[in-house]
């Protein structure tokens, strides 16, 4: 079937899969092979599968469906999301220049730390909440890679990705988007001017806790978007097959999740950004953010399920919060159908900008009303 006039729900919903001809099954098939046949004239049955290492047909649809949802030319799934972030930072050079934002995802940014200092990569971080952080680093013909994060995990800070975009195009540079925590239900970093989407598939894209998975989708299949294949199939940092149907089964649903989790994050902002133990409410979709008309431009239709408090009293308040919630469980990750809380000082490494008193908030599916009488019975 063609996608070309169909709406971006009704794809991810169908996730690119066509009933079984030889079954009529209508759900999609896992292939655990690890191998695949040649005739007798020792041509592959099917020349788009050799070695599931790199080419199994359980990763197909998964791909195919991220691709036409960020308006992507091509889409690898990896092992996870960490594996798809350092697969394009391990393409660059020795001397080769990185910028990237000083708040992004933890894991991501202790590795490129380490990776580059010990690979002659030299690496510059900017402030996220400075419209001109990253144009003050970036260097023209220097700047190999400029990497944004936005909204920023976890204090929510919003980048301007056509702006990065206009500044990565003068250096020279390729700008990649860790779009994670927008999804493509609600932003196309591609369709703004970005070469390269990530997305730790972990969270919304499969939506329900069960799957390790990272993705990146490119706007062209270039030399370097053929360095990152070459990094995949080298390093073997790919996903299981069935790890590969759970993903794509997790896709089908994911505008109906995605679109509850927001507008519930959205009440769950207003109803605490007054609140006399809540100092501040960290949510893009809130008229006050710093950040909040970027996020309008870029963002459509909504803002996303993530959310943060500075609660009063300190590190000692925001833990004591997080001990009082019964329903939202406390949990590292985010995105998937149950409401989880986090001290994320606690969980990142010495150094961590991160507030001590910033509660993370990843917002799930349950009724509303009850997840506001779990954070109001908490605060109190």
């Amino acid at each position: 079937m063609s996608t070309d006039k169909l709406d971006p729900e009704t794809i991810a919903a169908h996730a690119n899969t066509e009933p079984d001809p030889a079954t009529g099954a209508i759900g999609p098939s896992i292939h655990p092979s690890t191998t695949f046949v040649r005739d007798t004239k020792y041509e592959l049955t099917n020349p788009l599968h050799s070695y599931s290492r790199d080419e199994s047909p359980s990763y197909l649809a998964a791909e195919r469906t991220l691709a036409t949802l960020e308006g992507a030319a091509s889409a690898f799934l990896f092992s996870s999301g960490m594996a798809a972030g350092s697969a394009v930072v391990s393409c660059l050079r020795s001397g080769d220049h990185v910028v990237a934002p000083r708040v992004m995802y933890w894991g991501l940014r202790n590795w490129m730390m380490i990776f580059c200092e010990r690979f002659g990569i030299e690496l510059e971080m900017f402030d996220p909440t400075d419209p001109d952080g990253a144009s003050k680093l970036v260097r023209k013909g220097e700047t190999r890679l400029l990497w944004i994060e936005t909204p920023c995990n976890p204090t929510w800070d919003v980048i301007d990705i056509a702006r990065s975009a206009e500044i990565a195009k003068d250096a020279g540079a390729k700008l990649v988007v860790d779009s994670t925590a927008a999804t493509p239900v609600y932003t196309q970093p591609l369709k703004l001017g970005a070469d390269i989407v990530m997305h730790s598939a972990t969270k919304y894209l499969n939506g329900h806790s069960d799957v390790i998975a990272g993705a990146l989708a490119t706007s062209e299949e270039d030399d370097f978007w053929q360095d990152i294949h070459q990094a995949r199939f080298q390093g073997g940092a790919v996903l299981g097959t069935f790890e590969a149907w759970l993903l794509q089964r997790g896709m089908r649903t994911l505008f109906l999740r995605v679109r509850r989790q927001s507008d519930s994050a959205m009440a769950i902002a207003q109803h605490f950004s007054d609140h006399p133990k809540v100092r501040q409410v960290l949510y893009p979709g809130l008229p006050d953010h710093p950040g909040h008309s970027v996020a309008a431009k870029q963002m459509t239709g909504g803002f996303g399920g993530m959310l943060s408090f500075l609660v009063e009293g300190g590190r000692d308040g925001a833990l004591d919060f997080v001990k009082r919630c019964k329903l939202f469980a406390r949990a590292t990750s985010l995105g998937g159908v149950e409401s989880l809380v986090e001290h994320r000082a606690s969980v990142e490494e010495e150094g961590s900008p991160v507030p001590q008193d910033l509660v993370r908030i990843s917002v799930g599916i349950e009724a509303i009303d009850d997840l506001i009488a779990d954070l109001e019975q908490a605060l109190s």
